[in-house]
Parts: structure tokens; sequence; C-alpha cells
């Protein structure tokens, strides 16, 4: 039987002896642009605050019979609006007190949630869609096409936001929501076109964008898989903070009585009521006018923290 204590002596005392395998350290995956902006997002409270306000609103906007059972429609002349908000009944019809035509503050301005939601999402949708495809378009090819194309935008670019807005809904006998979703982003596509062209132009003399050519990669695939993707930070900021610029100029149509009108509930419609209102019931113009404050606020909150994550030049 073969002395096994004087090989293992040996073998431990010899240098050249084979070692046991050690296994590698793992390296970490690093982590790209957008995995590093979430992390930040992750520890910025602004973002954590902006989200929340903002997932309440989306939720009121969906499902508004959650937080309230009262018709916004139904007016009572019972309940006087001298008569003065019960704020200690919180959720109650008369929580926050009546309008002129007896309809629950409180109610319309939960279900008034909708349609300031609505446009906001609606307009920075359409406008990052058009605009970022037009201000692609323009940025890569250049020449004659982006000659053309960036004097259409300043054509558009030189009609004032509001005014426009407003001539173009003069043209409707009826304005609903979705008018003025068309007359906000028929003239707020211009800004996404001016900076996605400016991303555009500067990805697109990347040495990746380079080798695609040279790998004989078609034009489609280079913006889908190269440039899209490395140019839609800016534009994820921009459109971020316009959704509260979209908020606001959908109440400052509708409170001119060029937007929405009644019996569409917003915001816009309830505050251009309570202005007639305001020496004698305070309350129907400053509940709308606090919630339309809070949702721009949330907004643009969101839009800065985004900007400063997705920025270099802020970390």
């Amino acid at each position: 039987m073969p002395d096994m204590t004087k090989t293992d002596t040996v073998t431990a005392g010899n240098p050249a002896a084979p070692k046991a395998p050690v296994e590698p350290a793992k390296a970490e995956k690093a982590r790209s642009l957008w995995g590093d902006a979430w992390a930040d997002l992750r520890r910025n409270p602004y973002f954590v605050v902006s989200s929340v306000l903002i997932l309440i609103l989306l939720l009121i906007a969906a499902l508004p019979g959650l937080f309230t059972s009262v018709d916004p429609t139904k007016g009572d002349l019972v309940h006087h609006f001298l008569t003065k908000p019960e704020l200690g009944s919180v959720g109650s019809p008369e929580w926050l007190g009546y309008d002129g035509q007896g309809r629950s503050v409180y109610a319309r301005l939960i279900y008034g949630t909708r349609a300031s939601v609505i446009v906001a999402v609606a307009v920075t949708l359409i406008v990052t869609i058009v605009g970022g495809i037009t201000g692609m378009i323009a940025g890569y090819f250049g020449g004659l096409t982006d000659a053309i194309m960036s004097r259409v935008t300043d054509i558009f670019f030189g009609i004032p936001f509001l005014l426009g807005a407003m001539v173009v809904l003069q043209a409707f006998t009826k304005r609903t929501v979705w008018t003025v979703v068309f007359a906000l982003a028929f003239l707020g596509w211009t800004q996404i076109n001016r900076v996605m062209r400016g991303a555009v132009i500067t990805v697109k003399q990347a040495d990746y964008v380079h080798a695609a050519k040279a790998l004989g990669a078609g034009t489609s695939r280079i913006l889908i898989r190269h440039i899209l993707p490395n140019a839609m930070a800016p534009v994820i900021v921009v459109s971020t903070i316009a959704l509260g610029g979209y908020v606001a100029a959908e109440a400052t149509l509708s409170y001119l009585g060029l937007g929405l009108a009644s019996p569409t509930i917003s915001w816009g419609v309830d505050i251009s009521a309570g202005a007639a209102q305001i020496r004698v019931a305070q309350h129907i113009l400053l509940w709308p006018s606090i919630m339309l404050s809070i949702t721009v606020l949330a907004f643009i909150m969101l839009g800065e923290a985004v900007r400063n994550a997705l920025d270099p030049k802020l970390r």
C-alpha cells in the first residue's frame, strides 16, 4: 500500500506541482448610459416625489370613480356656492365646497384631471414622434433635405405658440379634447425637431456609425439601431419638461374660452368660472388652480431629474 503521507508532503513542498484551479472573479457588468441614468434617478428625491405625484394623477384620470361617487355635472342649487367648504369631511361632496351651479368642486377637481392628462400625454407623444422623425431625417441626410425641412420648421417656429393655437381652434365649431390636442401638436413639434436634428448631426460623426456603413448596413438599420438610441436622450428630457407646459397651455386656452368648454370638465374651465366669483367664493378658483400648479410642478420636477441623470456634464 503506497505511503500517502510522504507523497502529500513532497507535493506540498514542490513549488512546481500543479495547483488547484482558482475560479476567476466575476467582472462587474458595465452599465450603459440608460443604466447609469436609472441608477441616478432612483437616488434622486425629486424623481421619486414627482413620480409618485404623476402616478396618482394617472390613477385619478383613469379611475376617477375610486375617489368620488358624486356626479360632477349634477348641480343642486340647494348647495349654494356661498356655503363654506367643510374641510373636515375629507372626500365628501361638500369637502371643497360647491360652485355657482351647486356642483361639487371636489368631484369636478377629480374628473377634470382626465382632460388635462389626456391632452398633455397625447400632445407629447405626437410632437415627439413627428418632431423626432423629421429632425432625424434632416440631421442624417443633410444637404438639400436638411435645408428644405429646416425652412419649413422655421416657418412653424416663427408662429407664437398660444396665438397660433387660438387661430387653429377657431376653425372648429365644436372644441373637444382631441381638437385641443391637434391645435397644440400642430405647432409644438418644432422644438423636438431642432433638438433631434442637432443630436443626430453629432451622433452620425461617431466611429460606430462609419463602421456600420463600411460593413454595408442599410440606411434604415443605421437610423434605427445606431442613430436613434444614441440621439434620444436630449429628446426625452425636452419632452418630459414639455408635459407640464402642455397642461398649462390647455388650461390657458380653456380659461380664455378658446379651448375646452362646458359640458367638458376641465381645470381651465373651472378656473374661468371661478374667476368671475373670486370676490365672494374664492374656493371655486383656488382648488383647481392648486391642482393645476401641482401637476405642472410634478412634470417639471420629473423633467429636471431626467435631465440631470442623462446629461454627463452634470454628473
